[in-house]
């Protein structure tokens, strides 16, 4: 059928499950039809709007469309395109943040609204309902087994080759859950299909569309030291033996800082090459792999620009012996995560002096992207890493703060901090030291006296805030638009 003839069976007040993980794997003809239809009907004055679970942040075609077409009710887990980031924070669709780990688990528990539809990408299906996706696998195995009615978008700009990369896997639930079965990267514990009911199956689109993923934005000289600085820290963790002489398996956020860190890993002498266990497989893991850095990839999605990808398929025969894409509750497992003792490396977008993670809000109240998989990580890992240019607009922000203005990362789960500046090992420091700690290694120059100033007006205790200062910085910011002009002079000890 078309995309329309599909968009068509869908009504307001529907939950759809997609397909897919960032921008790779995930649908695109139906939700464009969907957003025209949407529009038509609120010209008509007609209500017209659909609740949407994803793997993680989506295209423009899913998250793009809908949001300006203002078709979404709510929305989870994780998202990053800006007219829906609009939405959200101005309350025309409602977001509830989530672990990328926890949300299939809870869809089967009941604990969210049951999808009613399930939308996938697909490059191959059987008479027998046996789907083989694309890039990306995210939560597609579990909505499609709850789902109702279920459309294919049978999309042939992805080969049918790459059926064998995938490895789907559903754990039970409890109490009859056993362990996952993953202990190393490479190991393939399910199925290269989902399967599927062909009595569910509504109908099949064919399109031909690449995944919408934009060039990376390019590395700079402030992420190229970031990633120096996390290189050099591991390179003297494995030569102090606090890290194996083997090395561990690598998790890696996404974006230009995470490229940065990856890329300099590669180029250490004195780290060995690795394998990787993560839920993004980006460009620099691929460059990794051809200079044989990496020699395994574990992940959820091949979130690659468009000429790495047309790469990765040109030499699929190759690259499917050394990649798997597993769903993200066990791409993210947490019991995984322990067990294969990963050093896990993800952005923040602020810190504060104790050791505290702000990674979704900015100033505390406006949502950037989600939480994403960073906790399902950082409070498993062998060693949590955590990383953020030390400043931003020019300066005028600070990523290191007196308290964080939005906690989704605790002091208890955060062991190393990294700025362009230098490195904070937090291990085994109570919070004085750890401020002390952060100020000397990470903060910039023009903020560290601040800072310093800061902790003097501490209230006596094991933390010293001072509750009245706490959120000087971010109200500073707010009034003049620069944190480099607040005035501690006001408040007192």
């Amino acid at each position: 059928m078309s995309a329309e003839e599909a968009a068509a069976l869908i009504n307001n007040d529907d939950v759809i499950g997609f397909s897919g993980f960032t921008a790779a794997g995930c649908p695109k003809a139906i939700t464009s039809a969907l957003a025209q239809r949407a529009e038509k009907e609120h010209a008509k004055g007609k209500p017209f709007k659909v609740g949407i679970f994803t793997g993680a942040s989506t295209g423009d075609s899913i998250d793009g469309v809908l949001a300006r077409a203002h078709a979404i009710k709510f929305r989870s887990p994780y998202q990053s395109n800006k007219d829906l980031r609009e939405a959200l924070n101005t309350h025309d669709a409602h977001y509830f943040d989530l672990h990328l780990s926890e949300l299939q688990q809870y869809l089967r528990y009941g604990f969210l609204p049951k999808p009613r539809i399930a939308i996938l990408e697909a490059s191959g299906i059987t008479d027998d309902g046996k789907v083989y996706l694309t890039s990306a696998v995210g939560i597609a195995p579990t909505v499609a087994r709850l789902a109702d009615v279920v459309f294919i978008e049978l999309n042939h700009y992805h080969p049918q080759a790459l059926a064998g990369i995938h490895d789907i896997y559903e754990p039970a639930d409890p109490p009859l859950r056993r362990e996952i079965p993953v202990y190393s990267p490479e190991d393939r514990i399910g199925t290269p299909y989902i399967q599927v009911d062909p009595a569910k199956i509504a109908g099949i689109v064919e399109t031909n569309l690449p995944n919408e993923i934009g060039a990376f934005t390019p590395s700079d000289e402030v992420t190229n030291q970031i990633g120096r600085n996390v290189a050099d820290f591991l390179s003297s963790e494995i030569k102090s033996g606090r890290i194996p002489a083997a090395f561990l398996p690598i998790q890696s956020g996404v974006g230009n800082v995470a490229n940065a860190v990856l890329g300099a890993m590669g180029s250490n002498p004195d780290i060995p090459a690795f394998q990787v266990y993560t839920e993004v497989i980006q460009d620099a893991v691929i460059g990794l792999m051809k200079q044989n850095r990496v020699t395994f990839a574990s992940g959820c999605s091949l979130t690659l620009s468009a000429p790495v990808l047309e790469d990765v398929y040109a030499n699929l025969d190759c690259y499917k012996q050394k990649i798997l894409l597993r769903p993200q509750e066990i791409s993210n497992s947490p019991e995984v995560a322990r067990r294969l003792g990963l050093i896990s490396i993800n952005t923040a977008l602020e810190a504060d002096i104790f050791g505290n993670i702000n990674s979704t809000h900015v100033m505390g109240t406006k949502m950037m992207n989600g939480i994403g998989g960073s906790g399902d990580f950082c409070r498993n890992a062998y060693l949590s890493v955590f990383t953020a240019p030390s400043t931003a607009k020019g300066g005028k922000i600070s990523a290191i703060v007196p308290m964080v203005s939005h906690l989704d990362h605790s002091e208890h789960s955060v062991k190393i901090l990294v700025t362009e500046q230098g490195v904070a090992d937090l291990r085994g420091l109570a919070p004085i030291q750890r401020a002390e700690s952060i100020i000397e290694n990470c903060v910039a120059p023009e903020y560290k006296d601040i800072l310093r100033k800061y902790l003097l007006l501490g209230q006596k205790g094991h933390t010293p805030q001072n509750m009245a200062a706490a959120l000087s910085f971010h109200d500073t910011f707010n009034k003049t638009g620069d944190m480099r002009n607040v005035d501690l002079n006001k408040y007192t000890p």
